[in-house]
């Protein structure tokens, strides 16, 4: 009798592992919770005024009560940034970080401290070498800060999609970084990701870290005409798009298309169709990661995952949800879906009042809430 995938990947990781299965399992389903310490909208600063009102401890208690097992906190790192000396953190606004993540495992979730830098921040790693020393020394201050945090139950993700546009220069850059927050925190399970968009391509190229104690993140937004119709932030084709249905075929695609009069809009929407996305496809590309997985002994999970919710189809949406959590669950990967009160939530808020998409909750495999636990 041959040997199934799953044991297959199972005996791989416990050869090429040193993150324990407890650890593990806090990761298995989660959401992000942006626009809090990171990308703030409209060029706001981050004051304490933000931090405390956008996503409070009613927002952390509902978090719980949906059944999701961990957070992932992006933390923009300008805030706590001393040019010349990076190393030195900006005390009074760690304190605020320090209360945020207080409040998270308070309500017995884990945390991912995700650093979630500008594009500018980033775009700079491509070239220049003292940045990224800088910014290793920036995490080695910060990792020990956060040593005396809990080890089951916080996680140090090294970036937020790097941008790098070349995966040997990413791979070194990350050596050094996880090298530095090792340092800083030995205890901690760090988080690593590919270069660019930490896309599936990216996660296959990468090669593991010597760092045993390392789990490996991608992001799944495929097929981007779905994921992000109408967005105007993810490129040039994508903001005209509307109404686009998931699963998808030529078929259902050709009334769109007559409705285009952007030519590459509609090249870009006939591939789609073209490529008949459904829960197979997606079931397919997840394997990959699995198998990449399994071949070097490491364990991964997918940090971001999510549809646009202004344009899509709210069935269609949540057909993909579906889809992708159960092909990541299917092959042992743990997931955080994009996002909490963003462009992609989970949530609306209504007067004051946090409202749950009991759709995606259900797309998400959650408990449906009762209205007594609103």
């Amino acid at each position: 009798m041959s040997t199934s995938f799953s044991t297959l990947a199972q005996t791989a990781r416990l050869r090429g592992t040193d993150v324990s299965e407890a650890r593990f399992r806090r990761l298995q389903h989660g959401i992000n919770t942006s626009h809090w310490f990171a990308q703030i909208l409209g060029g706001r600063p981050y004051t304490r005024e933000h931090l405390e009102s956008h996503t409070t401890e009613a927002d952390i208690r509902l978090i719980e009560a949906m059944g999701f097992d961990h957070v992932r906190l992006s933390v923009e790192p300008a805030p706590l940034w001393n040019q010349t000396d990076p190393a030195k953190l900006n005390a009074e606004y760690l304190s605020y970080l320090d209360r945020a993540i207080e409040k998270i495992l308070a309500h017995d979730l884990a945390v991912i401290i995700d650093i979630h830098p500008t594009d500018e921040f980033k775009l700079k790693l491509r070239d220049d070498d003292r940045h990224a020393e800088a910014f290793a020394r920036f995490w080695r201050a910060l990792a020990a800060h956060l040593s005396r945090t809990d080890p089951e139950r916080v996680f140090l993700e090294a970036i937020n999609e790097p941008m790098v546009e070349d995966g040997y220069r990413w791979m070194g850059i990350q050596a050094k970084l996880v090298a530095a927050m090792r340092e800083g925190a030995p205890r901690h399970t760090i988080i690593a990701c590919g270069h660019r968009w930490s896309g599936l391509g990216e996660l296959l190229f990468l090669e593991p870290l010597a760092d045993r104690n390392v789990i490996y993140n991608l992001h799944f937004y495929e097929p981007m005409a779905f994921t992000h119709q109408g967005a105007t932030w993810a490129g040039p084709n994508l903001p005209s798009l509307r109404n686009v249905p998931y699963p998808v075929t030529p078929e259902a695609i050709a009334p769109l298309l007559a409705t285009l009069n952007d030519e590459e809009a509609r090249e870009v929407l006939r591939a789609y169709g073209n490529a008949r996305w459904n829960g197979a496809r997606i079931e397919a590309e997840i394997a990959k990661a699995a198998q990449w997985a399994a071949r070097h002994g490491v364990r991964v999970i997918c940090n971001e995952f999510g549809v646009y919710r202004r344009f899509s189809p709210p069935e269609a949406r949540a057909a993909w949800l579906r889809d992708v959590r159960t092909a990541l669950e299917k092959h042992g990967i743990g997931w955080t879906m994009w996002d909490y009160q963003g462009g992609f939530s989970v949530v609306q808020k209504v007067n004051g009042r946090i409202v749950p998409d009991e759709q995606t909750l259900e797309a998400l495999g959650l408990q449906r809430l009762s209205s007594s636990r609103r």
